[in-house]
């Protein structure tokens, strides 16, 4: 935890409790989440840390099914959010949320034409990382650290001695990209930056991204953020301090890594993506960005599919994994894997 150089100095910036930010420009960052859940542990998932980028210090948490004979499973990448300026893979909404992507994601087609049957039912490899955050690594930081954790498992790929919890357990060639609003962000980036097939990341190949209320921005108000109820999980107020806190210095909530249809936003439109499964929380004030990003990508021609949950929160699917809701979104993902898993 950092410390505040003058006694005197106020907090100008503070989010959820676990970050203040002071007039005499120092950062005080608790280790504490500001999620107060407990840990649904129930031993069918295995984890440990590995370091991806030692310059940085990030780590990743690589999570599989405590079964010892899976092999060939899919890899499913999982981007906390957190608004680029709170948050870690240790948190224990989003380590619960991880433990039911690795045990859940199962029963789906292997090849176009076959199915598994139920008694061989598979789990997944989950990789959540780390990012570096705002404000002391405002974006792209975060970006440039979320295409550095797929290099690490393009490394893991090519390698002769891959790290054991990977080798014959992974399908390197079947891999999903999520994220969780700001995970999100870096997820689509990620998508616009790879393009179909992520030639980029041989001999990965990615198969589809799984963007859950992407967090996305403009200086030009919604309907849903400005006439949103100001007591929502994530209120107007918290999104604007975060894009204070995490855009580069004097850009605007334009910025391209922001609004991906901003003034000075490169077109998406010429851009062969991988299919996109876009998420949205019905009582969420990103509910009106998330919908018109689907909407504008469909109407370019890219296969995208797009779920809203009426009446649901932002961050729902982790701050209660078990609710009828989680539990159908964990249906729609699983859905949007059997249909892409076995393409070529």
């Amino acid at each position: 935890m950092s410390t505040t150089s003058d006694s005197n100095a106020t907090v100008v910036e503070e989010c959820r409790g676990v970050l203040h930010v002071y007039s005499d420009g120092s950062i005080v960052r608790s280790s504490v989440s500001s999620f107060n859940v407990p840990v649904h542990d129930e031993g069918t998932v295995l984890w440990k840390d590995v370091v991806f980028d030692s310059s940085h210090d990030l780590q990743l948490r690589l999570y599989k099914p405590a079964d010892s004979a899976a092999s060939n499973l899919p890899v499913f990448y999982f981007f906390h959010g957190g608004g680029f300026c709170i948050g870690s893979r240790a948190w224990p909404n989003w380590l619960n949320y991880c433990f039911r992507l690795a045990s859940q994601l199962r029963a789906v087609i292997i090849a176009p034409d076959y199915r598994l049957a139920p008694e061989n039912r598979w789990g997944a490899v989950i990789i959540a990382p780390d990012y570096r955050l705002a404000p002391e690594n405002r974006l792209p930081a975060a970006i440039e650290d979320g295409l550095a954790a797929l290099k690490w498992l393009q490394t893991q790929a090519v390698s002769n001695e891959p790290d054991p919890w990977l080798s014959h357990v992974a399908d390197f060639s079947r891999v999903f990209i999520s994220g969780d609003s700001a995970g999100g962000n870096i997820a689509h980036h990620l998508a616009a930056r790879l393009g179909c097939g992520s030639p980029e990341l041989a001999p990965v190949r990615v198969r589809g991204y799984i963007l859950l209320a992407p967090f996305f921005g403009g200086t030009i108000r919604t309907k849903s953020e400005a006439e949103g109820p100001k007591h929502a999980f994530l209120n107007l107020e918290l999104i604007d301090r975060y894009w204070r806190l995490c855009v580069p210095v004097g850009a605007t909530s334009d910025h391209p890594l922001v609004n991906p249809f901003g003034p000075n936003s490169k077109s998406l439109e010429g851009i062969n993506l991988d299919p996109i499964l876009v998420v949205a929380a019905g009582s969420d004030l990103l509910k009106d960005r998330t919908k018109d990003y689907a909407r504008r990508l469909k109407e370019w021609g890219k296969d995208i599919e797009y779920e809203e949950f009426e009446g649901q929160q932002h961050g729902f699917f982790s701050t209660d994994p078990n609710s009828e809701s989680s539990n159908k979104l964990m249906m729609v993902i699983k859905q949007f894997m059997e249909k892409h898993l076995g393409k070529v």
